[in-house]
Protein backbone atom coordinates (compact mmCIF):
# COMPACT_ATOMS: atom_id res chain seq x y z
CA UNK A 1 0.00 0.00 0.00
CA UNK A 2 1.17 3.71 -0.45
CA UNK A 3 1.59 5.81 2.39
CA UNK A 4 1.04 9.04 2.25
CA UNK A 5 2.23 11.94 4.94
CA UNK A 6 1.07 15.56 4.44
CA UNK A 7 2.39 18.13 5.59
CA UNK A 8 2.43 21.51 5.72
CA UNK A 9 4.25 24.62 7.50
CA UNK A 10 1.45 27.03 7.84
CA UNK A 11 -0.28 25.55 10.80
CA UNK A 12 -2.15 28.44 12.77
CA UNK A 13 -2.02 26.34 16.16
CA UNK A 14 1.99 25.78 15.50
CA UNK A 15 3.69 26.71 12.17
CA UNK A 16 6.45 24.60 11.55
CA UNK A 17 5.16 22.11 13.17
CA UNK A 18 6.20 19.51 10.95
CA UNK A 19 10.50 20.70 11.40
CA UNK A 20 10.63 20.68 14.92
CA UNK A 21 12.86 18.55 16.67
CA UNK A 22 11.72 15.39 18.82
CA UNK A 23 15.38 14.47 20.39
CA UNK A 24 17.85 14.95 17.39
CA UNK A 25 14.74 13.56 14.44
CA UNK A 26 12.36 16.06 13.17
CA UNK A 27 9.04 15.04 13.71
CA UNK A 28 8.07 14.07 9.98
CA UNK A 29 11.13 12.06 9.64
CA UNK A 30 10.07 10.35 12.52
CA UNK A 31 6.68 10.21 11.02
CA UNK A 32 8.41 8.32 7.61
CA UNK A 33 10.36 6.47 9.76
CA UNK A 34 7.57 4.91 11.83
CA UNK A 35 5.93 4.68 8.26
CA UNK A 36 8.52 2.85 6.54
CA UNK A 37 8.84 -0.15 9.47
CA UNK A 38 5.18 -1.05 8.49
CA UNK A 39 5.59 -4.80 6.73
CA UNK A 40 1.95 -3.92 4.41
CA UNK A 41 3.24 -0.58 3.24
CA UNK A 42 5.32 -0.83 -0.28
CA UNK A 43 6.52 2.95 -0.36
CA UNK A 44 6.40 6.24 1.37
CA UNK A 45 6.00 9.73 0.20
CA UNK A 46 5.81 13.14 1.94
CA UNK A 47 3.32 15.25 0.62
CA UNK A 48 4.12 19.29 0.97
CA UNK A 49 3.58 22.63 -0.38
CA UNK A 50 6.63 24.28 1.52
CA UNK A 51 10.05 24.34 -0.20
CA UNK A 52 11.33 23.67 3.89
CA UNK A 53 9.72 21.01 4.30
CA UNK A 54 10.59 19.82 0.65
CA UNK A 55 14.04 19.93 1.10
CA UNK A 56 14.34 18.44 4.42
CA UNK A 57 12.71 15.36 3.77
CA UNK A 58 15.14 15.24 0.49
CA UNK A 59 18.21 16.07 3.36
CA UNK A 60 16.94 12.73 5.08
CA UNK A 61 16.85 10.41 1.87
CA UNK A 62 12.77 10.66 1.71
CA UNK A 63 10.64 10.62 -0.99
CA UNK A 64 8.82 13.61 -1.31
CA UNK A 65 6.40 15.58 -4.03
CA UNK A 66 5.40 19.27 -4.32
CA UNK A 67 2.03 19.79 -4.63
CA UNK A 68 -0.56 22.33 -4.99
CA UNK A 69 -0.49 25.21 -2.09
CA UNK A 70 -4.26 25.48 -2.35
CA UNK A 71 -5.86 22.37 -1.32
CA UNK A 72 -7.75 22.97 1.89
CA UNK A 73 -7.14 19.71 3.73
CA UNK A 74 -4.56 16.35 3.93
CA UNK A 75 -7.13 14.43 1.94
CA UNK A 76 -6.84 16.67 -1.05
CA UNK A 77 -3.15 16.55 -0.94
CA UNK A 78 -3.29 12.75 -0.36
CA UNK A 79 -5.27 12.72 -3.80
CA UNK A 80 -3.18 14.56 -6.13
CA UNK A 81 -0.03 12.44 -5.00
CA UNK A 82 -2.19 9.46 -5.32
CA UNK A 83 -2.79 9.94 -8.55
CA UNK A 84 0.86 10.32 -9.43
CA UNK A 85 0.77 6.37 -8.69
CA UNK A 86 -1.50 4.62 -11.20
CA UNK A 87 -0.07 1.28 -10.08
CA UNK A 88 -1.30 1.37 -6.55
CA UNK A 89 -5.20 0.54 -5.30
CA UNK A 90 -4.46 1.47 -2.03
CA UNK A 91 -3.77 4.41 0.08
CA UNK A 92 -2.70 5.43 3.56
CA UNK A 93 -3.21 8.20 4.70
CA UNK A 94 -0.58 9.29 7.87
CA UNK A 95 -0.62 12.47 9.23
CA UNK A 96 2.64 14.26 9.93
CA UNK A 97 1.85 15.33 13.59
CA UNK A 98 2.03 11.60 14.47
CA UNK A 99 5.29 11.06 15.32
CA UNK A 100 4.92 8.23 17.46
CA UNK A 101 2.17 5.78 15.12
CA UNK A 102 3.33 2.12 16.00
CA UNK A 103 4.44 0.23 13.02
CA UNK A 104 1.79 -2.20 14.19
CA UNK A 105 -1.00 0.33 14.07
CA UNK A 106 -0.31 1.23 10.58
CA UNK A 107 -0.63 -2.36 9.44
CA UNK A 108 -3.48 -2.92 11.24
CA UNK A 109 -5.10 0.01 9.27
CA UNK A 110 -4.48 -2.01 6.32
CA UNK A 111 -5.88 -4.87 7.14
CA UNK A 112 -8.97 -2.75 8.52
CA UNK A 113 -9.03 -1.25 4.73
CA UNK A 114 -9.07 -4.54 2.94
CA UNK A 115 -12.44 -5.32 5.00
CA UNK A 116 -13.81 -1.66 4.48
CA UNK A 117 -16.74 -2.34 2.04
CA UNK A 118 -17.20 1.62 2.06
CA UNK A 119 -13.26 2.33 0.80
CA UNK A 120 -12.48 3.97 4.17
CA UNK A 121 -10.44 2.94 7.29
CA UNK A 122 -9.45 4.53 9.97
CA UNK A 123 -8.25 3.16 13.68
CA UNK A 124 -9.61 4.04 17.66
CA UNK A 125 -8.37 3.35 20.59
CA UNK A 126 -10.30 2.76 23.96
CA UNK A 127 -9.83 6.06 26.05
CA UNK A 128 -8.03 5.38 29.57
CA UNK A 129 -7.69 9.35 30.71
CA UNK A 130 -10.18 11.38 31.82
CA UNK A 131 -8.19 14.39 30.74
CA UNK A 132 -8.35 13.05 27.30
CA UNK A 133 -11.97 12.81 27.17
CA UNK A 134 -12.64 16.44 27.64
CA UNK A 135 -9.47 17.53 25.23
CA UNK A 136 -10.81 19.21 22.13
CA UNK A 137 -7.85 18.32 19.93
CA UNK A 138 -8.45 14.56 21.41
CA UNK A 139 -10.88 14.26 18.82
CA UNK A 140 -14.04 11.19 20.22
CA UNK A 141 -15.74 8.89 18.06
CA UNK A 142 -19.13 6.66 18.65
CA UNK A 143 -18.84 3.31 16.99
CA UNK A 144 -21.62 1.04 15.45
CA UNK A 145 -21.74 -2.65 16.72
CA UNK A 146 -20.20 -3.58 13.22
CA UNK A 147 -17.43 -1.10 14.29
CA UNK A 148 -18.58 1.34 11.29
CA UNK A 149 -18.15 5.16 12.52
CA UNK A 150 -21.47 6.59 13.51
CA UNK A 151 -19.90 10.10 14.16
CA UNK A 152 -16.57 12.22 15.79
CA UNK A 153 -16.58 14.79 17.69
CA UNK A 154 -14.22 17.03 19.77
CA UNK A 155 -16.50 16.95 22.46
CA UNK A 156 -17.11 13.67 24.79
CA UNK A 157 -19.46 11.10 22.99
CA UNK A 158 -21.88 10.01 24.12
CA UNK A 159 -23.12 12.00 26.28
CA UNK A 160 -23.67 10.41 29.30
CA UNK A 161 -27.44 11.55 31.16
CA UNK A 162 -27.52 11.75 35.20
CA UNK A 163 -23.92 11.00 35.22
CA UNK A 164 -21.25 12.92 36.82
CA UNK A 165 -18.35 13.42 34.54
CA UNK A 166 -15.78 11.76 36.43
CA UNK A 167 -17.98 8.52 36.05
CA UNK A 168 -18.07 8.32 32.41
CA UNK A 169 -14.86 6.37 32.19
CA UNK A 170 -16.06 3.80 34.26
CA UNK A 171 -19.50 3.80 33.10
CA UNK A 172 -19.54 3.91 29.16
CA UNK A 173 -16.59 2.80 26.81
CA UNK A 174 -15.03 5.87 25.11
CA UNK A 175 -13.40 5.63 21.76
CA UNK A 176 -10.08 7.92 21.26
CA UNK A 177 -9.94 8.38 17.11
CA UNK A 178 -6.02 7.78 15.78
CA UNK A 179 -5.36 10.17 13.08
CA UNK A 180 -4.75 7.93 10.30
CA UNK A 181 -6.55 6.91 7.43
CA UNK A 182 -6.74 4.12 4.48
CA UNK A 183 -8.45 4.75 0.93
CA UNK A 184 -9.22 2.51 -2.08
CA UNK A 185 -7.72 5.04 -4.60
CA UNK A 186 -11.30 5.70 -6.70
CA UNK A 187 -13.14 6.31 -3.02
CA UNK A 188 -9.94 8.84 -2.00
CA UNK A 189 -10.52 10.60 -5.71
CA UNK A 190 -14.40 10.68 -5.00
CA UNK A 191 -13.79 12.50 -1.83
CA UNK A 192 -11.79 15.17 -2.87
CA UNK A 193 -14.36 16.61 -5.20
CA UNK A 194 -17.02 16.93 -1.72
CA UNK A 195 -17.69 20.38 -0.54
CA UNK A 196 -17.23 21.06 2.80
CA UNK A 197 -20.25 20.27 5.20
CA UNK A 198 -22.11 21.85 7.88
CA UNK A 199 -20.94 19.30 10.71
CA UNK A 200 -17.29 19.11 9.72
CA UNK A 201 -17.54 23.19 9.38
CA UNK A 202 -19.04 23.10 13.48
CA UNK A 203 -16.27 20.61 14.17
CA UNK A 204 -13.41 20.86 12.23
CA UNK A 205 -13.19 17.69 11.37
CA UNK A 206 -13.00 16.51 7.65
CA UNK A 207 -14.47 12.56 8.31
CA UNK A 208 -17.62 14.22 8.98
CA UNK A 209 -17.75 15.44 5.31
CA UNK A 210 -17.48 12.05 4.24
CA UNK A 211 -20.74 10.64 6.83
CA UNK A 212 -22.71 13.51 5.42
CA UNK A 213 -22.54 12.46 2.01
CA UNK A 214 -23.03 8.70 3.26
CA UNK A 215 -19.52 7.13 3.16
CA UNK A 216 -19.03 4.57 5.46
CA UNK A 217 -15.43 4.13 7.72
CA UNK A 218 -14.76 1.11 9.31
CA UNK A 219 -12.69 0.91 12.23
CA UNK A 220 -10.21 -1.13 13.57
CA UNK A 221 -9.04 -0.94 17.48
CA UNK A 222 -5.39 -0.88 18.57
CA UNK A 223 -4.36 -1.47 22.33
CA UNK A 224 -1.59 0.96 21.26
CA UNK A 225 -1.00 4.21 22.79
CA UNK A 226 -0.09 7.29 20.61
CA UNK A 227 -0.10 11.00 20.87
CA UNK A 228 -0.55 14.03 18.16
CA UNK A 229 1.73 16.92 18.33
CA UNK A 230 -1.20 19.90 18.15
CA UNK A 231 0.45 22.50 19.70
CA UNK A 232 3.89 23.71 21.28
CA UNK A 233 3.12 22.70 24.73
CA UNK A 234 2.44 19.52 23.46
CA UNK A 235 6.30 18.52 22.41
CA UNK A 236 7.37 19.22 26.47
CA UNK A 237 4.67 16.16 26.97
CA UNK A 238 5.99 13.51 25.08
CA UNK A 239 9.30 12.82 26.34
CA UNK A 240 7.92 9.32 28.06
CA UNK A 241 7.18 8.26 23.63
CA UNK A 242 10.16 9.33 22.54
CA UNK A 243 12.13 6.89 25.49
CA UNK A 244 10.15 4.44 24.23
CA UNK A 245 11.77 4.69 20.92
CA UNK A 246 15.20 5.04 22.02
Amino acid sequence: MLCIIPARYASTRFPGKPLVMLGDISMIQRVYQQAQKASLVTQVVVATDDQRIFNHVQSFGGQVVMTNPDHLSGTDRCAEVARLYPDESWVLNVQGDEPFIQPEQIDLLCQTLRHATGGIATLAKKMEQESQLFDPNCVKMALAQNHHALYFSRHPIPFLRGKETTEWLNTQQHYKHIGLYGFAKDVLLELALLQPSPLELAESLEQLRWLENGYRIRVGITTLETIGIDTPEDVARVQHFLDMLL
